[in-house]
């Protein structure tokens, strides 16, 4: 089901008056997001790293040049996730930086595919140190992302995005972003995720967000 950008908004914002906490259930296949909307979802988000984390891969497998994005965002929405939830907003998790499409028809697709919203995933905001400035430096940096979700935000989608500093918070808001979420990195313990101690801690964590969502 199809849900417009004020329905999305009006729904969170009942979660928050009723001091619940929003959440946001990653699916990777047809019966995680069954059981993601009857657990109580109140977004379920379309990761590319959702495909990989079904086949047994940690998340940043998402981030690598293992599979177009886009491509597999928009095959997992429309034949596996998109027909089987029935009452919570499904949202497409977005590659903005991708050189080789058109964001403007790709967004449009996604649109006509059935998604309610946009998340910018995957994100160069997870890639640190030379190669993110090359990035940057290549016309493939975060301020694409930055542009996707401006283009996502006038077509009429809910907007929920990851950012990873006060900066990127600002610019996001400025490109109209509904919902900002600061990304603490990838996930911790299970069988594919990094070891606790390797992590970022709770309470950088925690500062991550209150700056994140003060800057925006």
């Amino acid at each position: 089901m199809r849900f417009t950008r004020a329905e999305v908004l009006d729904r969170l914002r009942r979660e928050i008056l009723n001091k619940r906490p929003i959440v946001g259930a990653g699916a990777g296949t047809g019966i995680s997001a069954k059981f993601a909307e009857e657990g109580g979802a109140d977004l379920i988000v379309v990761y590319n790293s959702g495909r990989f984390r079904m086949a047994g891969h940690g998340s940043l497998a998402g981030v690598l040049a293992y599979g177009d994005a886009n491509a597999i965002v928009k095959q997992m929405g429309k034949r596996e996730i998109l027909p089987v939830v029935r009452n919570v907003p499904v949202i497409a998790g977005v590659m903005g930086t991708d050189p080789l499409r058109c964001m403007d028809t790709l967004i449009a697709e996604l649109d006509e595919l059935g998604f309610s919203g946009i998340n910018n995933f995957p994100s160069v905001g997870l890639i640190d140190g030379r190669f993110r400035m090359e990035l940057e430096s290549t016309q493939m940096g975060f301020g694409k992302e930055v542009d996707m979700i401006s283009i996502a935000r006038k077509r009429g989608f809910f907007t929920c995005v990851y950012v990873f500093n006060p900066d990127e918070a600002q610019a996001m808001a400025g490109a109209g972003a509904d919902a900002i979420i600061g990304h603490a990195g990838l996930t911790t313990g299970g069988s594919i995720g990094i070891p606790a101690h390797e992590a970022l801690s709770l309470e950088k964590a925690t500062d991550l967000v209150r700056d994140s969502g003060e800057a925006g």
